[in-house]
């Protein structure tokens, strides 16, 4: 039989997971979104095959139901599902960045038979909507499975199955633990880029130089400052007590730094940044982790007129999709560097090659 999917949520998630699930499954999906343009431009698209006209009738034929909605909406949704008739054999699963709160308002559905399998794939993009989805957006990044203590193997491995057109690395672990490591390694640092950007936001009133300097490297390390703000209101709310937790130890981290820049120990403060250095030198260097990676390629250049244009014209003959392209210094008679970014390391090693193959110099800073 053809087994039907409904997608609720037809954004770069929801998108890219249907195509997913299209690579390796004959099924129908059933799209629905609360924006009409997302809708029709994916049933344009061929991401879905019918957009969804009553809900409540499609989720009671389901034999999938894939929530890629922010957290707040997926609570409400669930809610109202457990109203529902659902057929016993469906699977739930949603995309959330946070789990617990999620986990517990799907009682009401799990308590009647219907199983759902929390879900969290730690991949994005800076493009959203419909137009940005892909089937290989989560390729080698981390899928969180978060089932609940009485999930059956079996379910589990059939939502691995579904969403095997996703290549994408399965973790499975409780929603507990869940918010813990995401909170301390994507959700806290976002509060820290906000915090340090609001910081120089601050000192940017009574000195203007700052926005000048602060356009160079702070702005790289405080990238992430730049997400939906919406969307991390709500991530932060859904985390709380996580949050507050690492605020607190954060607090104390800073007193221990305070403390060593005020002793001027050579030692102490040569300690604290090895410690630093060793460690994140230490990370895997290609793996996709909680944030989102970006992809910087370096291009040295001579100040000379079309020297930008010719080096975009050989990605573009090469249909090489940049996101981002900077110069960071180019002046007369000198080396400028113009950093190109790129959606994946294939995109930036095919750059590289292509531009070291015309006798540009390119090198990749870690």
């Amino acid at each position: 039989m053809n087994k039907r999917v409904l997608l609720i949520g037809l954004g770069l998630i929801g998108g890219s997971i249907a195509m997913a699930i299209k690579k390796e499954h004959s099924c129908t999906i059933i799209g629905h979104d609360i924006s009409a343009d997302h809708a029709n431009l994916a049933k344009r698209l061929s991401i879905i095959d019918t957009i969804c006209t009553d809900l409540q009738k499609e989720a009671e034929m389901a034999d999938l139901i894939v929530l890629a909605t922010p957290v707040e909406e997926t609570e409400r949704l669930l809610e109202w599902f457990s109203d529902f008739t659902i057929p016993p054999g469906a699977l739930i699963t949603d995309v959330g960045s946070t789990k617990s709160r999620i986990m517990e308002k799907a009682s009401s559905i799990v308590d009647k038979g219907i199983t759902f399998i929390g879900g969290h794939p730690m991949a994005g993009s800076h493009k959203s909507g419909p137009g940005s989805a892909k089937a290989h957006l989560f390729e080698n990044a981390f899928y969180m499975i978060t089932p609940g203590p009485e999930t059956p193997d079996q379910r589990i491995e059939e939502l691995k199955d579904w969403l095997k057109g996703t290549r994408a690395k399965f973790i499975v672990m409780d929603a507990e633990k869940h918010d813990l490591l995401t909170g301390v390694v994507s959700h806290f640092p976002h509060v820290v880029a906000a915090s340090l950007v609001r910081q120089v936001e601050h000192y940017s009133h009574s000195h203007h130089q700052v926005n000048d300097l602060a356009a160079g490297g702070f702005k790289d390390i405080t990238r992430i400052a730049s997400s939906s703000p919406v969307m991390w209101k709500d991530i932060i709310k859904h985390n709380k007590e996580n949050i507050l937790t690492f605020i607190d130890e954060w607090i104390m981290e800073m007193e221990c730094v305070k403390d060593l820049v005020k002793s001027g120990s050579d030692q102490g403060l040569l300690d604290y940044f090895s410690g630093a250095k060793q460690y994140r030198d230490a990370l895997p260097i290609k793996a996709k982790g909680a944030i989102t990676s970006f992809y910087d390629l370096y291009v040295d250049i001579i100040d000379d007129v079309g020297v930008i244009s010719r080096v975009t014209s050989i990605l573009a003959e090469k249909k090489i999709s940049i996101t981002n392209i900077r110069v960071i210094e180019a002046r007369e008679d000198i080396y400028g560097v113009l950093r190109v970014s790129f959606q994946s390391e294939g995109d930036r090693q095919q750059a590289k090659e292509s531009l070291e193959h015309l006798q540009f110099t390119t090198y990749i800073a870690m």
